[in-house]
């Protein structure tokens, strides 16, 4: 019996046919599934259209002063940072997992889910900690000073190494999670399998485990350096220069939205160069995936090596987590009584109604768009659904310069027309609204809401469509009784992963929101721009805490 939410005309099994754009554009243009994959993958290309097409325009002047001052010192800060950040991560993230996966020491099991918990906390919020806390004027160099006399040969945070170490402590968890779930497939038996053919310990880690769990740490890896290169909170408390600073600049410092968006390409430039590296990489590897290794099977540790890997732990653990949330706590409680107010109170109602309105607008796009997937499963469709998911690789600061752009010109026109067809005086229709910020959030966090969505639609096989259609469902019966019961974990995932990724973001929601609509993120960038830690730290500590959701989700799906 046939399927019918399969296209057999368009099914997966058959070959591409030429002139396949063209027939899509003939037949299928207006089938409401694909049109909906076409909308949004022209939101994905209309931004990066539009940050490339500037270039007809080139902001002359502006590009002689940034040469003159400032894009050398962006390529090398940029350099360093993608550099140091990667080096950092992959060195904690591997030892880690490593430790966790395969080795057995005290606290193994509370040290392997409690390693994820830095990742609920935004980079710019363990950035001002940490300047709060080890900064000239913070408490820890004036201890020293009374102990010691002097604090000179403390290290500067306000350096390099500074930057670098706080975004590693940031996002280790990204190569953590990605690399101990290789690790955990391998066990000890490659382990074992090397030593039995002579290999030393370090020597079989080195030349058999390792690179064996490459592909995940490069793909770890690849995450981090997206997430450096997009990061524009921590940069801007560091005022260390880097792309995403000068496109704020370019744009709120010159006043020159061509300037922004050209800066804006080259960063598009240097994603998309390091994702094509990323993919020429893996097409050279061959790897299979194996089951789960027996969790019994652990290396036992020495006495002192064991608790030696417990330290290393809790002091990672402690520096990224434990120490900032603490710290987090001491303040709030010292400003509670004045911070605690009504500003407060409509910095979360406009925190919480972005957050839910971007991921119920995500959540169900991301599911018609697995449902159109499912039906048309041709190479042209996958290849649009792959687009609509692109813009989480793109910036924060880009999306924003590449929205706004079409918009204010599409507003200018409809003044323009309101003036001459009717002898109208409108205000701007759609710059500075919230409708705006939405579409912005749509296009950056497709692929957080497609993701988890998709993976559960897998799980609905065609015999279970057959099934429910001997029984008498079809259509929006089918639909509403049979797939979105079964479809309920992936679209809950799907809109908490959102929910908390917006209510983080900064870049987008700093350069586009309607005036006066602060978030919490925006008053901690405020905030923190006047070195106000104290002031910053309610708003922080809510979002740490609203990060802490999907840890736990995803802890919930990983070896306990």
């Amino acid at each position: 019996m046939s399927d019918p939410l399969i296209d057999r005309n368009t099914a997966p099994e058959r070959a591409p046919q030429a002139g396949a754009f063209s027939a899509f554009l003939r037949r299928d243009f207006y089938s409401g599934w694909r049109l909906v994959i076409l909308l949004v993958a022209v939101l994905v290309i209309a931004p990066m259209s539009v940050v490339f097409f500037s270039w007809l325009d080139p902001a002359t002047e502006i590009w002689k002063h940034l040469a003159e001052t400032l894009l050398a010192e962006l390529l090398v800060n940029t350099f360093w940072l993608v550099i140091g950040v990667t080096t950092g991560t992959v060195l904690l993230g591997v030892s880690l997992a490593w430790l966790t996966a395969v080795c057995d020491f005290p606290g193994r099991k509370v040290f392997s889910w409690a390693l994820l918990l830095p990742l609920a906390v935004p980079t710019y919020v363990l950035a001002f900690v940490s300047l709060g806390l080890f900064d000239f004027a913070g408490p820890v160099q004036t201890r020293l000073r009374a102990w010691f006399g002097s604090s000179a040969w403390f290290p500067d945070m306000r350096s390099t190494a500074g930057v670098v170490a706080v975004m590693t402590l940031a996002l280790y968890p990204y190569v953590y999670l990605l690399t101990r779930n290789a690790f955990l497939t391998q066990g000890k038996r490659m382990l074992e399998a090397a030593e039995s053919l002579g290999c030393s310990p370090w020597r079989a880690f080195f030349k058999v485990v390792l690179p064996m769990a490459r592909p995940w740490i490069a793909g770890g890896a690849l995450l981090v350096i997206m997430e450096a290169l997009a990061d524009f909170g921590a940069v801007s408390i560091f005022n260390y220069d880097t792309f995403t600073t000068a496109i704020y600049k370019a744009w709120f410092g010159f006043f020159s939205l061509p300037a922004a968006a050209q800066l804006s390409s080259l960063l598009v430039l240097i994603v998309f160069a390091i994702i094509a590296f990323e993919q020429w990489l893996r097409s050279r590897m061959r790897f299979t995936a194996a089951r789960l290794s027996p969790t019994g099977e652990r290396v036992q540790l020495g006495r002192t090596a064991r608790w030696l890997a417990c330290a290393y732990a809790l002091a990672v653990l402690s520096v990224a987590f434990i120490v900032p949330l603490l710290q987090l706590l001491v303040w709030t409680l010292k400003v509670f009584h004045r911070e605690f107010d009504s500003r407060y109170l409509q910095l979360l109602t406009h925190s919480l109604t972005l957050g839910l309105s971007a991921a119920l607008l995500v959540s169900i796009t991301a599911l018609v768009l697995a449902y159109a997937n499912r039906r048309h499963g041709d190479r042209l469709t996958r290849g649009l659904v792959r687009t609509a998911n692109l813009g989480y690789a793109l910036p924060g600061t880009v999306l924003a310069v590449g929205i706004f752009i079409p918009v204010a010109a599409l507003d200018n026109t409809l003044i323009s027309l309101a003036h001459k067809l009717f002898g109208l005086e409108i205000g701007m229709l759609l710059q500075g609204t919230i409708f705006i910020m939405l579409l912005a959030y749509l296009v950056r966090f497709m692929a957080a809401g497609f993701k988890p969505i998709d993976g559960a639609m897998h799980r609905v096989t065609p015999s279970i469509d057959e099934a429910a259609r001997l029984l008498g469902l079809r259509g929006l019966k089918l639909l509403a009784r049979i797939h979105l019961p079964m479809l309920r974990g992936g679209v809950l995932t799907a809109a908490t992963l959102v929910f908390v990724d917006v209510m983080k973001e900064m870049p987008i929601t700093l350069m586009t929101r309607p005036f006066g609509w602060d978030t919490f993120a925006v008053k901690i960038f405020e905030l923190t721009s006047e070195g106000e830690w104290e002031r910053a730290a309610l708003p922080a500590l809510t979002l740490l805490l609203s990060g802490l959701v999907p840890i736990i989700l995803l802890m919930r799906h990983t070896e306990k």
